[in-house]
């Protein structure tokens, strides 16, 4: 990466903190100048004004949950294991991944109906999630794994919804004990339909 590239990429580390802390309608320029301990000519440099450097930021964002869960879930080899490693990705909601909670839950609820851009990044992280688990399901299905009688798409979205749902509630409820006993319920509610 060239200087330039290195600067950007780190303010875009450093606006991600804030955003997902603050939110966007929170988050000021000068708070990412703060973080980022840079100048707003340098800022204004890489990025067009605050809503380029929104935009950008809540990509960065998404695109790093999704990196982290796509590892987690590369290390296992059948259908159950990847389901069952997304899961447990999320097991500890007060002790998330990105510092300040889940981006996609973060951004979703603050673009719902102000910013389309955004909104459109969040609703295609999420279809294309649901669309991936419920791949795996039916892959599972495939090879013999799980029975004919699990609708892959429902169990999908059923994953996500609660997953996500629960992050916001246990982070509000400061405690990560009913994602514990909801994980532990979808596991044994997709171990109903594995074929042994």
């Amino acid at each position: 990466m060239t200087k330039a590239e290195n600067t950007k990429q780190m303010i875009l580390e450093k606006a991600a903190l804030v955003y997902n802390a603050k939110g966007i309608n929170g988050a000021g320029v000068d708070d990412v100048l703060e973080a980022a301990k840079v100048t707003k000519g340098c800022l204004y440099n890489h990025f067009e004004n605050k809503e380029d450097l929104s935009f950008q930021t809540a990509d960065y964002l998404l695109n790093k949950v999704v990196y982290g869960i796509k590892q987690a879930m590369l290390k296992e080899k059948t259908a159950k294991g990847k389901i069952f490693a997304f899961l447990d990705f999320y097991k500890f909601p007060l002790n998330s991944y990105i510092e300040g909670g889940c981006p996609i839950i973060n951004l979703a609820t603050e673009v719902d109906d102000n910013n389309k851009s955004i909104k459109q990044l969040v609703s295609k992280v999420l279809r294309s999630a649901q669309e991936q688990f419920a791949g795996i399901l039916q892959h599972g299905i495939k090879k013999g794994e799980f029975s004919k009688e699990l609708d892959p798409t429902v169990f999908a979205f059923k994953i996500l919804a609660a997953i996500e749902g629960g992050m916001v509630t246990c982070r509000v409820m400061n405690t990560n004990a009913p994602m514990q006993g909801l994980i532990k319920s979808l596991k044994k509610e997709l171990e109903a339909y594995e074929i042994k």
